[in-house]
């Protein structure tokens, strides 16, 4: 598959089915993770892959309502960073940027091989981060939730996410995101 087709495959399914995570893939997905780019090769992402059913109850404790769908995951990868693990010049902290692109080399791998990865902004950072023994000066920047997409849509979605299952949600018109020379 060539990465255009992957990143249009690449969906943020909520139905998910469980399947068995080997290590074999999670190494995979740390090393897509390592070689993606960061400033001055800082790689300021720290990775926590949770498999463990006791850890991933903790966590599914953290989710908020509208996420609980994420408790059918297989596993969920903590993303976890600081600003001073990457380049701060001036008033720019780079950690957030290269953090996301390395999320974002996971979400195609994942996506390739096969798996659902969705990233989510939904959850008690700080109960997360006792869960997953992240120490208090780190940012916990997401979770993402791996699983199998099931053909089956979860009754618990609401009725927008419902829709998002069977067709990809409407994307913001391309005018409205590309400038040519300035800001307009």
């Amino acid at each position: 598959m060539d990465v255009k087709s992957v990143i249009e495959k690449r969906r943020a399914y909520r139905s998910l089915d469980p399947i068995d995570i080997s290590d074999d893939t999670i190494k995979d997905l740390l090393e897509v993770a390592r070689i993606a780019p960061s400033c001055m090769n800082k790689q300021p992402w720290r990775l926590v892959f949770v498999r463990d059913k006791m850890i991933l109850s903790r966590l599914f404790d953290c989710l908020s309502s509208g996420n609980n769908w994420a408790k059918k995951a297989s596993m969920i990868i903590g993303v976890v960073s600081k600003p001073d693990y990457d380049c701060v010049i001036g008033e720019r902290m780079y950690y957030l940027l290269d953090v996301g692109m390395a999320t974002a080399f996971i979400l195609l791998r994942a996506t390739e091989l096969g798996l659902v990865a969705h990233p989510i902004a939904g959850y008690n950072e700080e109960k997360a981060k006792v869960a997953l023994n992240i120490p208090q000066e780190m940012r916990l920047i997401t979770l993402v939730i791996i699983g199998k997409h099931s053909k089956e849509i979860n009754p618990e979605l609401s009725e927008s996410m419902k829709l998002g299952e069977k067709n990809r949600p409407p994307r913001v018109p391309l005018k409205e995101i590309g400038f040519m020379d300035r800001f307009d």
